[in-house]
């Protein structure tokens, strides 16, 4: 087969040669050049470009380690943090997928020796936390965004929250039944057997008159009815009073269940529910964030999409660019009174309305709600952030 053809074992090996990872010691980190093999590397090392480098550097040779060094500090704990996040894995695999990439700087330029001195120097700085097991050393991400920080506050103390209401509901529940238990407890009749002196003697009973409107003042007698001895006839025969009910009126006002307490306490939870997040599709924001440029700062854009519930992506109003912001980026936008709104936090979160008046004081509105089963009811006080203009 000739030199130039395609498929000979020659060409295929300098095709992948040309493109993979080759051997660390045929590789200048000055030059930032692979050589495939001995010869060509000891020709770079004779070439004039990289005597020039050899001369920069023996200039000031700390500044080009402290170069490489932060170069390779940076990128690994960012592969760290955007692959694996804050889980706890092997420094070896973190390494091994870092030196995957061709343009990667290599550690015998920078001031650690071993990716174990590198491992501890990271736990030293704080950019990590390290443990070191049989298997080897071990690393996980600490993020210290402070957005991030502030989410993990706001979740726990929601999370604290919920646990105490759900302890002050069981203690409701508790304290509910015991009430319960304690009402039902009521003196049961003792039943006595009915002993007669003389059985051949007939029982008769009397009925006043006025007893019964049709029935006569006496009857006839019964053997199941109670004892003549054991049973005196009144000695009054006028008519029996009545009790008058007004006299004890019934209670209007019942107890209310455990579940009634239970149901009562959820809706007043609702009313004083918030949460951290408040972006919602087709409102529309005002971008505050100066990082854009002045170019979209204090813009005001239609949100689009939510993302995580965090994020947006919102479309300008007079340009139409597309963004994609964080929500600490953005504001709610308040219109003039008679549009119409939606609430973004709060027991009412979810409810259309229309805004009514606004206090510049308190920094809040009084709207009225147009959807849902609350339709008309008016909510004041209800601050700035809690709602926005509808698009």
């Amino acid at each position: 087969m000739g030199k130039s053809d395609f498929l000979t074992p020659k060409a295929i090996a300098n095709r992948i040669k040309s493109k993979g990872l080759q051997k660390l010691r045929w590789y200048c980190q000055m030059c930032q050049k692979q050589c495939r093999d001995e010869n060509g590397f000891k020709c770079h090392c004779m070439s004039e470009s990289h005597q020039r480098q050899l001369l920069l550097a023996s200039e000031n040779p700390q500044q080009f380690m402290d170069y490489f060094s932060q170069e390779f500090r940076n990128d690994f704990v960012e592969l760290l943090r955007r692959r694996f996040g804050t889980k706890r894995v092997h420094n070896n695999i973190v390494y091994n997928e870092y030196i995957s990439h061709r343009e990667h700087v290599h550690m015998n330029a920078t001031q650690w020796e071993t990716l174990t001195d590198f491992t501890k120097w990271l736990g030293r700085e704080g950019l990590c936390k390290v443990d070191e097991t049989p298997k080897g050393w071990y690393i996980q991400y600490i993020d210290r965004d402070p957005e991030t920080i502030k989410r993990q506050e706001e979740l726990e103390r929601k999370k604290k929250q919920d646990l105490d209401d759900e302890e002050r509901t069981a203690k409701f529940i508790e304290e509910q039944v015991k009430r319960g238990k304690s009402e039902k407890e009521e003196e049961t009749p003792v039943y006595t057997e009915l002993n007669r002196e003389n059985e051949e003697e007939k029982v008769v009973f009397n009925l006043a008159k006025g007893a019964s409107a049709s029935g006569p003042s006496s009857s006839k007698p019964s053997s199941g009815s109670l004892a003549n001895n054991a049973l005196k006839p009144p000695a009054v025969t006028g008519p029996v009073k009545r009790k008058d009910p007004t006299l004890n009126p019934p209670k209007d006002k019942k107890k209310k269940s455990a579940l009634d307490e239970i149901i009562e306490m959820e809706e007043k939870k609702k009313k004083t529910e918030r949460t951290d997040h408040w972006l919602h599709p087709e409102i529309v924001v005002k971008i505050i964030t100066k990082k854009l440029g002045e170019k979209y700062y204090k813009k005001k854009a239609v949100v689009k999409e939510v993302i995580d519930r965090y994020t947006a992506i919102v479309k300008l109003i007079d340009s139409g660019d597309k963004l994609k912001l964080d929500q600490t980026h953005l504001e709610t936008v308040i219109p003039v009174p008679g549009k119409q709104v939606l609430i973004l936090n709060g027991g009412y979160k979810g409810n259309f309305g229309t805004l009514e008046s606004i206090n510049e004081k308190s920094f809040s509105a009084t709207i009225v709600i147009s959807s849902g089963p609350l339709t008309g009811r008016k909510v004041e006080g209800l601050p700035y952030e809690d709602f926005s203009k509808m698009a």
